[in-house]
């Protein structure tokens, strides 16, 4: 599809996707993604990590500034093919229609619902600090927030997109109020202390602290997975992918110094609240920073939820049109203008892990699995280039690609080598059920409805 084209087509219904989205909805789905629950106890962990004060900033910094490569390649590459589907249409277009699918094969089954799943139940045990409603009662909570933004974003698209900018920007401001307020009551001179005692230091806390950041950053290409209803790709794409991470770089950076300012990195590596335990250090917060930090957590988890609910869908739909998926999933309502049917069973599926939380833990091991298929994503721009030189016209070229995707491709190396190493058993077990239960689902869909591709594999 070209950049001038403001349509998809739906081959199921005849109805449309239009290009409705701004460039503030963009940014809003990308800071809204990756602004959610790790934040508020990553610190912690980077601490743990890092060992001193310094490190701890340096680490959210270098950990921002690793993550431009990345979002620079998913800026050319949303240019080149601003359709809905994210990486399914990337690997698709590379010519890889099994690892297309099996990337939407893990989103659906193993990522994206649990996500899903586990943003309402956050939201939800936040609600009890205030309510004190213990079990069945918070797991109704998560399922009436599901309930709610499911019914918000299938119905309106604008209306859908208006509220994620609204609740984008309410999100990031109590991170600003605690970062103003720390200003005066912050202790800067900590950030020079010595590392705690027993902690790592020099080149190998460093790097174990950008590796403890890289969750922080996570989900700033969520915007790709919606291209296909952005107005103006070739612009409003790679605007929202490069201001999102320099964004994000800052708030994260600017949290870190304060929080160090605030308590000692023991303290911090120690604490499983750093963010409410920083605030209390603040007098204009003080015994209220309880309170006011799960009501923070509580509109940030928000902002997240609404996010996932409204952009995930979309890789369904996509792979429902290219005939990988069921084609119910590929309709657009014709009142609505929006894949209600992919929006209504993601979220229903999302409803059966809120009262299965063992199982949606269990699929978190399936986090190898999206690693390795990102790193494989990397590769993408050498192959467009060679295989797609004819047709391959981003509107946005990364400067220095074959530097830039190399980058990109060895940051992602590390965190991949990372995960399995912290977790070999699981990673490889759930690896291999990725691909033992996709490729079966590929083959009969292919055989169903595109069986010319067998014929040329």
């Amino acid at each position: 599809m070209s950049e001038k084209q403001v349509e998809q087509q739906d081959p199921n219904a005849g109805h449309v996707l239009t290009r409705k989205l701004s460039l503030a909805t963009v940014v809003a789905i990308s800071v809204g993604t990756t602004i959610g629950s790790g934040i508020f106890s990553s610190i912690s962990e980077v601490a743990g990590a890092a060992g001193s004060p310094l490190l701890v900033i340096l680490s959210f910094v270098i950990g921002g500034i690793i993550m431009i490569p990345q979002n620079m390649l998913y800026a050319e590459i949303s240019t080149a093919y601003p359709d809905n589907g994210g990486m399914f249409v990337y690997f698709k277009e590379a010519g890889s229609r099994p690892l297309a699918f099996l990337s939407g094969w893990i989103n659906f089954f193993a990522t994206d619902t649990t996500g899903i799943a586990i943003m309402a139940l956050t939201i939800a045990n936040y609600v009890a600090f205030f309510t004190h409603w213990e079990g069945f009662a918070v797991k109704i909570t998560a399922v009436v927030f599901i309930l709610i933004f499911m019914v918000l974003h299938m119905v309106s698209v604008e209306g859908g997109a208006k509220w994620q900018n609204f609740i984008t920007a309410v999100k990031v401001l109590p991170f600003f109020i605690i970062i103003g307020l720390a200003m005066f009551r912050a202790d800067f001179s900590m950030i020079n202390a010595n590392p705690y005692e027993g902690a790592p230091t020099g080149i190998v806390a460093l790097l174990a602290g950008i590796s403890a950041t890289t969750w922080s950053f996570d989900g700033m290409q969520s915007a790709t997975v919606i291209a296909g209803e952005v107005k103006d790709p070739g612009k409003n794409m790679p605007v929202a992918m490069i201001s999102t991470v320099f964004f994000i770089t800052i708030l994260y950076s600017l949290l870190a110094t304060s929080a160090t300012g605030l308590m000692t990195v023991d303290e911090l590596r120690q604490s499983s609240a750093p963010i409410a335990e920083a605030a209390s250090r603040i007098p204009a917060i003080g015994e209220k920073a309880g309170t006011f930090v799960a009501v923070m957590a509580i509109i940030v988890v928000i902002g997240s939820l609404s996010s996932l609910i409204m952009f995930q869908p979309r890789m369904q739909y996509a792979m429902a049109r290219e005939g990988l998926w069921w084609a119910k999933f590929g309709e657009v309502h014709p009142k609505w203008e929006t894949p209600a049917f992919s929006i209504v069973v993601q979220c229903g599926v999302a409803l059966l892990f809120v009262f299965g939380t063992e199982v949606a833990d269990l699929l978190g091991f399936f986090t190898f699995a999206s690693l390795l298929r990102n790193t494989l994503l990397f590769f993408t721009p050498f192959i467009y280039r060679s295989r797609n030189k004819e047709t391959y016209n981003p509107s946005y070229k990364m400067p220095a690609w074959k530097f830039t995707s190399i980058l990109a491709i060895l940051f992602s190396l590390i965190l991949l080598v990372s995960t399995f190493v912290w977790a070999p058993g699981p990673s490889l077990i759930a690896t291999v059920i990725a691909v033992a239960t996709g490729m079966p689902a590929y083959y009969y869909f292919e055989k169903k409805n595109n069986p010319q591709y067998l014929k040329k594999g």
